[in-house]
């Protein structure tokens, strides 16, 4: 397995990351109970917590692409491994500042993480080629 499909896992599981941020850590901790209605609970939260869940949110959205295009790479054969690796590792790098500025309320760094990100998967297209 390559290096580039342990980043779409990690992918994947970055939006847990992030929920457990919003669920577990600041004053409002979920309470056992509250996990029937875990969407009610992430609605009401504020601060630091909200945009750990917002964090979750973008992270769910932004998988798709990375997962798509790791894979077009990979089976087009027309980019080099290493390429292909050093893409989907900048892609997580960036994914996971680009929560933690979400977390500490840092939005145009945000921004620029998430820019970053999608850097990369448009280059995963591009040397797909």
């Amino acid at each position: 397995m390559t290096l580039a499909f342990w980043c779409v896992l990690i992918g994947l599981l970055m939006p847990i990351l992030w929920t457990s941020f919003a669920k577990f850590l600041g004053p409002k901790k979920m309470p056992v109970k509250n996990n029937r209605n875990p969407r009610e609970y992430l609605a009401g939260l504020d601060g630091m917590q909200k945009r750990a869940d917002w964090a979750q949110q973008n992270s769910f959205e932004a998988f798709p692409a990375l997962a798509a295009a790791v894979i077009i790479a990979h089976i087009t054969g027309g980019a080099a491994l290493a390429t292909i690796n050093v893409l989907a590792v900048v892609w997580v790098l960036a994914r996971l500042a680009y929560g933690y500025c979400y977390l500490t309320d840092r939005s145009s760094l945000r921004s620029l993480c998430y820019f970053v990100a999608m850097l990369c998967v448009i280059g995963l297209f591009i040397a797909a080629v």
